[in-house]
């Protein structure tokens, strides 16, 4: 059984546990991280250096960075065409991975914060706002590329779609004002009928 630390509230936990869901993996998940502590703990640092969930154990690998541990249960356990074994295919979702990280995750977290997790006393209002318009402008470029095809993997949900689903989740779900961007609904749309998405990633936000 594959064994991963981290609150379940966590959009990087999430990512893990929705993978594995859908690969059909059992999963032992050990509270860790926020309120539960356990990180800063010298045992699991000799897990994670890094003391952040997730943290993955598979047998004698441990393994952490969300997106790395995605990649991993892929290869190791996916099946075409849910886990695409051609380099090119796999490329493509490697490439809305890293995007979703490298640029949308900063703008997404300036509104989330402001929107979620700070108390309304803490809020900064115009760092949300242009939170919302970065990210409104960043997704118009997911928008049209899901104008061409159903999936930021291509044809078939894969593991380009993990990182950026669990964030849309929070965008469709805080209380703010979304431009339209119809491509991008139908595709979220498509994301939450299915049971391991419901399952993993939508849980109360906080």
């Amino acid at each position: 059984m594959l064994k991963v630390w981290g609150r379940a509230n966590s959009s990087n936990v999430k990512k893990v546990l929705w993978c594995a869901d859908e690969l059909g993996l059992e999963v032992e998940r050990i509270d860790a991280g926020g309120e539960f502590g356990i990180v800063d703990n010298p045992d699991y640092r000799a897990l994670n250096p890094n003391g952040l969930v997730p943290c993955l154990q598979d047998g004698a690998l441990v393994l952490w960075e969300s997106n790395a541990i995605v990649r991993y249960l892929m290869a190791q356990y996916g099946e075409e065409p849910l886990a695409a074994h051609d380099p090119a295919r796999r490329a493509e979702a490697d490439k809305w991975m890293d995007w979703a990280t490298s640029t949308f995750a900063a703008p997404s977290r300036d509104v989330f914060w402001n929107t979620v997790r700070l108390l309304p006393d803490q809020r900064d209002n115009a760092i949300r706002d242009r939170g919302i318009g970065e990210c409104t402008r960043l997704l118009s470029r997911v928008d049209n590329v899901l104008a061409d095809q159903p999936w930021l993997s291509g044809e078939s949900l894969g593991m380009g779609d993990i990182p950026l689903g669990c964030m849309m989740y929070a965008w469709f779900e805080m209380p703010i004002e979304r431009q339209a961007l119809v491509h991008l609904e139908r595709w979220y749309q498509r994301l939450t009928e299915r049971a391991a998405f419901q399952r993993q990633v939508m849980t109360p936000l906080n």
